[in-house]
């Protein structure tokens, strides 16, 4: 049996044949499924949606400190515990080093995934198409990171 990832990639596979391979939304590919009898909406556990909801206002929370640097100002750990992964939660200013030590390296570890994942995505893309001008992508930030320290740039995405 598929798994829930699966069938919702299925559907979105099925909607894409549907409507010729065209760039479209989530919320465009629900609806259709939803409409096609592919999907249910789910039922939401409040408790859940509120957790959820307040994990995303805590992560989108920032202060500027006595130097003018914006920063995060609550930071998560994932553990594991008793079999289940909870994602702990604590204010930088009141913060253990060892949570704090934590949450970096996974964060780090977070950003290093997501760069070696589009990596191989640009490579692979260019392997489709060497008909075209291969895409080059430059995985050293350090020119973008003191370029943003240096002109005060927290706001730039």
């Amino acid at each position: 049996m598929a798994t829930y990832n699966e069938q919702l990639q299925n559907i979105w596979h099925k909607y894409e044949q549907q409507n010729g391979q065209q760039p479209a939304t989530t919320r465009e590919a629900v609806e259709w499924g939803i409409a096609q009898g592919l999907l249910k909406p789910p039922k939401i556990d409040p408790f859940s949606k509120l957790a959820e909801d307040m994990a995303t206002a805590l992560r989108a929370e920032y202060k500027v400190d006595k130097f003018g640097r914006k920063y995060r100002v609550n930071h998560a750990v994932r553990v594991s515990s008793a079999g289940v992964q909870l994602t702990i939660w604590s204010e930088m200013e009141h913060a253990t080093r060892p949570h704090m030590q934590k949450a970096y390296a996974q964060r780090r570890k977070g950003v290093a995934d997501d760069l070696f994942q589009l990596k191989t995505d640009v490579d692979v893309y260019n392997d489709m198409h060497p008909q075209q001008e291969p895409i080059n992508l430059v995985l050293d930030f350090t020119d973008d990171v003191a370029e943003r320290q240096g002109l005060g740039m927290d706001d730039v995405a």
